[in-house]
């Protein structure tokens, strides 16, 4: 039906900046959001930004200044530039697709993001 594939994280230095990436394919009818979560072993996910099908965009107040969301309508893909990064930042990072009507959650396989020196 709906498959979201991630790609781009990895290992940087506090301070700098990386890319993620998360490709959508399949079937998907209606208006959606789409957003990005990250997860800390033995945490809760959060959510760090969203993209609303209206246009509008949320952050998360941790990220606010530092990150961006954005889209390639071309390319089906969604981006999380993520610059300024911090320790904190450490997480798995998950692309989340939710539909607006019948709402069903779309979730990507999750990509690593190290922040260490």
């Amino acid at each position: 039906q709906v498959q979201l594939v991630e790609s781009g994280g990895g290992l940087v230095q506090p301070g700098g900046s990386l890319r993620l990436s998360c490709a959508a394919s399949g079937s998907v009818f209606g208006i959606y959001d789409m957003g990005w979560y990250r997860q800390v072993s033995g945490k809760q996910r959060e959510l760090v930004a969203v993209l609303i099908s209206g246009g509008n965009t949320n952050y998360a107040d941790s990220v606010k200044g530092r990150f961006t969301i954005s889209r390639d309508n071309a390319k089906n893909t969604v981006y999380l530039q993520m610059n300024s990064l911090k320790p904190e930042d450490t997480a798995v990072y998950y692309c989340n697709l939710r539909t607006k009507i019948s709402p069903t959650s779309y979730w990507g396989q999750g990509t690593q993001v190290t922040v260490s020196s």
